[in-house]
């Protein structure tokens, strides 16, 4: 039984490998990532007007301004007439960096905030629980897949 196949030489990845689909372009440039660092993107302006409560209040809360020197890659989609000499901005956001250790603690104190927000909302709610009739406070989803018609 002789069967009618191709030699394993002329295989190849690129002849059984699927066509690219086209994808829009990102706008914003993925920095090079540095231990120890967390990147963002923070607004500097709104709709050509500069907005300096929102980077002063990002400043504030920890972030600074990446040097141009550190990402050299992104230099070259970075605004020529930026407010920013020095830095890197695109569109009207400054990319920025913060210590990661600094951000973690910064995501904790958020959580926490929420945490306490539901923990609110389920005493609230559980105000009105009347032992004849009692509320059931359950957070559970589930996710099932019907039958199609």
């Amino acid at each position: 039984m002789a069967e009618n196949r191709l030699a394993r030489e002329l295989e190849n990845r690129e002849s059984a490998q699927r066509k690219m689909a086209w994808t829009p372009p990102q706008t914003l440039p993925e920095p090079e990532a540095q231990d120890g660092w967390v990147f963002r993107w923070i607004r500097t302006s709104i709709m050509g007007q500069a907005d300096p409560s929102n980077t002063s209040a990002k400043f504030r809360e920890g972030w600074e301004p990446v040097k141009a020197s550190e990402q050299p890659k992104l230099m070259m989609q970075a605004d020529p007439n930026s407010r920013f000499k020095d830095n890197i901005e695109i569109g009207g956001l400054l990319l920025c960096k913060a210590p990661a250790e600094l951000m973690g603690q910064r995501d904790s104190y958020y959580a926490k905030q929420a945490q306490s927000q539901m923990q609110s909302v389920d005493n609230n709610f559980m105000r009105l629980n009347d032992e004849r009739m009692p509320l059931f406070n359950e957070r559970k989803t589930t996710v099932s897949f019907g039958k199609g018609k």
